[in-house]
């Protein structure tokens, strides 16, 4: 019996939601757009595919959809070098590798980010997807039944800092387990279908032996 881990990237195991905040916030500037920073922050963790019209309406995606996400990277892109993992992140992947679990990481970022984002977190030899894998990314299911096809898994629980991986995960039949490291309130995420909340990868790799893993075939992921 495989177990597999299926690990969030932003906001899970680097520290970038609040950077994808004012990336999106300047690209909506660039157009004489003006949200509220707290309307972008709670749509973090969905693909760029859906934010725009989450946070700023239809009518937007349609004129500006592609300008905006074009913009929102271009402004990313330039704070990349400030990007830092998580306290704790290399240590929860090798722990769980060290126990047996199969790691799969499962992001809704870019290639070319999530690239960048290995060489900081060094995980070892764990298998991943971007957004580039699939053509709908969450809360769609996609992102997670991409990352189970590319492992030997029987079992699964996905981990994630947003309310769009409980989402996606609930989607794919499967349990989710949340982070407070998004800065998304516990009792959100439980609302949304994680079955625990826990305020730092430490405390997760306390507990990786204990954690909700269940049938994938299932699950249809």
């Amino acid at each position: 019996m495989s177990n597999t881990l299926v690990l969030d990237v932003d906001g899970t195991l680097v520290d970038t939601n609040y950077h994808h905040t004012v990336a999106w916030l300047r690209a909506f500037r660039g157009i004489d757009v003006t949200v509220p920073a707290w309307r972008v922050h709670r749509a973090i963790g969905m693909g760029g595919d859906r934010l725009v019209a989450a946070v700023a309406g239809d009518k937007v995606e349609q004129d500006h959809g592609d300008e905006l996400r074009a913009a929102w990277e271009r402004h990313f892109d330039e704070v990349l070098d400030e990007i830092q993992p998580f306290e704790g992140a290399h240590r929860l992947v090798r722990a769980a590798t060290g126990l047996g679990l199969t790691v799969v990481l499962a992001s809704s970022g870019k290639r070319k980010h999530i690239e960048h984002y290995l060489k900081l977190i060094d995980p070892g030899d764990v298998a991943w997807t971007s957004s580039d894998d699939v053509e709908s990314s969450k809360p769609a299911p996609d992102l997670i039944q991409v990352a189970l096809s590319q492992v030997d898994s029987t079992r699964a629980v996905v981990v994630g800092d947003s309310v769009w991986d409980c989402e996606a995960a609930g989607r794919a039949g499967l349990p989710s387990i949340g982070l407070l490291t998004g800065g998304v309130s516990e009792d959100e995420l439980i609302d949304r279908g994680a079955s625990a909340v826990y305020p730092d990868l430490d405390s997760l790799r306390a507990e990786l032996s204990d954690l909700p893993f269940a049938d994938v075939t299932e699950s249809g992921a």
